[in-house]
């Protein structure tokens, strides 16, 4: 049985429930402050961190002495209040912050052909291509979950109300 556990804010570690010693593996994830961290039912081996400038950090337990995240997004300008990998669909997470929640796919990819040939969009060059959804119109967002029956819908909760929404038909 293992634990994930942050540290000395900045740092992930995991631990072997069964074994005394020290933490089993660790990295130094953010810059800043952990607030959250989600484990990947799914995929066991790839656990999500949010933090307090915003990011979002997915890490690949198989590669985690290397203190490198598989992936990396800057998108939220206000703290990571809450992160969830989808319940059936593995590569899909939503997160929340302050003032928004977002909908990410890790399966998506930059289309390396379409940068090479300059045919992407200007106004569209700061949203990362994993991006699929942001749903706003709440105030100091605490918490967002994916339902557990009803596929691809969530919940937030904030200060200003809950909001039940499907941002994913399936």
């Amino acid at each position: 049985s293992a634990r994930v556990s942050t540290l000395a804010v900045t740092q992930l570690k995991i631990w072997d429930s069964r074994s005394k010693k020290g933490a089993a593996l660790s990295v130094d994830a953010h810059s800043s402050d952990v607030n959250v961290i989600s484990w990947n039912r799914l995929v066991t081996f790839l656990i999500a961190s949010g933090c307090d400038d915003g990011s979002i950090k997915i890490w690949d337990l198989r590669k985690f002495k290397s203190d490198q995240a598989v992936a990396e997004f800057k998108f939220n300008t206000n703290p990571i209040t809450s992160i969830e990998w989808h319940p059936t669909d593995s590569p899909v997470l939503a997160a929340s912050s302050e003032d928004m929640v977002t909908v990410w796919d890790m399966s998506i990819e930059k289309d390396t052909e379409e940068e090479a040939t300059g045919e992407d969009d200007d106004a569209l060059a700061d949203i990362p291509p994993q991006l699929l959804f942001i749903h706003q119109g709440q105030t100091n967002i605490k918490e967002t979950h994916w339902h557990p029956y009803y596929s691809g819908m969530l919940t937030s909760t904030a200060e200003s109300g809950i909001h039940i929404f499907k941002p994913i038909n399936t």
